[in-house]
């Protein structure tokens, strides 16, 4: 069974929704499973659904949970539990292979190179560039994507495919292990959520293979040197059949604009909005997906940034087993006393300066 997952919150279900059925239009008989980092909708129906599992954070074994939860972000919850989830579909029986896909990826072509690709390799991870920028004579600009890379992450984590034994279950728990301590987006530490560890990954694992063929994981960030083209009904990317396009930007309109700066935008504007319609019969802006349950104090109350960072600290976190309440010696009623304004620059040079 080649078992796939994606990992979401609410907000995120109809791109779950498009991704889940671009696969199944190819791979009918693959498993499609999700990972919800968040209170399911009360309308929710899984036998309406076109996904075969839904896994709530709930269900993990992770030693002082609500606490653990409290100290990440959105984007840092659900990268953090991708680690869990692959750990648990590589346990699963009958498992050939475990492969995580975002929620953002639509599917255009079938997958199972990728199957083939797994008989050579135990690991497979796609990298954000695989042409280089030139020579930049000092010039910064032309090779903004190479600095990125080298900011964020070598290898994008919306893809990652693994053997469930050998060096593909060793990876698994070895960056999940990481993703469980260390899962923060504080580049200036050298950490980017679930990307950065993988920078090292080539280096420990020698049965890690890369993936230079165009058509997986394209995007804006490569689209420069990755052409699309349609033929006989078939997308291209470059000179290969586009496997999966990853929809980056979408909701913040920064992809579009991206976009507009590439060659083949005119064709590459084709999927977008293949997917833009996709996700509008998907409920895309359904006001049921827009609350994240762990923004919020039991109160109503939203939780900021600041709150987060500030809670990383291990003594403060002694102090406080139930975050999200407010009530008592509550860490809500401490941050907002006046004992914690009068000593906030000593927190803050900790933990406060990456904000």
């Amino acid at each position: 069974m080649i078992r796939v997952y994606t990992s979401i919150t609410k907000s995120y279900i109809p791109k779950a929704r498009v991704l889940a059925k671009s696969l199944k239009r190819f791979h009918p008989d693959w498993e499609f499973n999700v990972v919800f980092s968040d209170t399911l909708p009360l309308s929710f129906d899984l036998t309406k659904e076109p996904f075969d599992s839904v896994t709530l954070i709930d269900e993990f074994e992770i030693p002082d949970k609500e606490q653990w939860i409290f100290k990440h972000s959105i984007v840092e919850l659900c990268t953090a539990v991708k680690g869990f989830m692959g750990e648990r579909l590589c346990a699963r029986p009958n498992t050939d292979a475990v492969i995580y896909l975002d929620p953002d990826i639509m599917i255009f072509n079938s997958l199972e190179p990728l199957i083939e690709m797994l008989d050579e390799y135990d690991i497979l991870l796609t990298p954000h560039l695989t042409h280089n920028e030139g020579i930049s004579d000092r010039n910064p600009e032309p090779i903004e994507n190479e600095l990125t890379a080298l900011k964020y992450g070598v290898y994008n984590l919306g893809f990652y495919a693994v053997k469930p034994e050998g060096q593909g279950l060793e990876f698994v728990k070895w960056w999940s292990n990481r993703l469980h301590f260390f899962c923060d987006e504080n580049w200036r530490e050298g950490l980017f959520t679930d990307q950065k560890w993988c920078d090292i990954a080539p280096g420990l694992f020698s049965k890690l293979g890369i993936i230079h063929d165009p058509g997986y994981n394209t995007a804006t960030w490569n689209l420069k040197y990755r052409p699309i083209s349609k033929r006989k009904g078939i997308f291209y990317a470059g000179d290969k059949p586009l496997r999966f396009y990853h929809f980056t930007g979408y909701d913040s309109g920064k992809g579009l604009v991206q976009l507009k700066k590439v060659p083949s935008y005119k064709n590459a504007k084709k999927l977008w909005d293949i997917y833009d319609k996709e996700l509008k019969a998907n409920g895309h802006g359904d006001e049921d997906f827009n609350h994240w349950h762990y923004n919020y104090f039991n109160n109503g109350e939203k939780i900021t940034k600041e709150m987060r960072r500030l809670f990383r600290a291990w003594d403060i976190q002694d102090n406080f087993k139930k975050p999200f309440h407010t009530e008592g010696n509550s860490f809500f009623n401490w941050f907002y006393s006046d004992n914690y304004k009068k000593n906030k620059e000593n927190y803050s040079k900790f933990q406060l300066n990456d904000i």
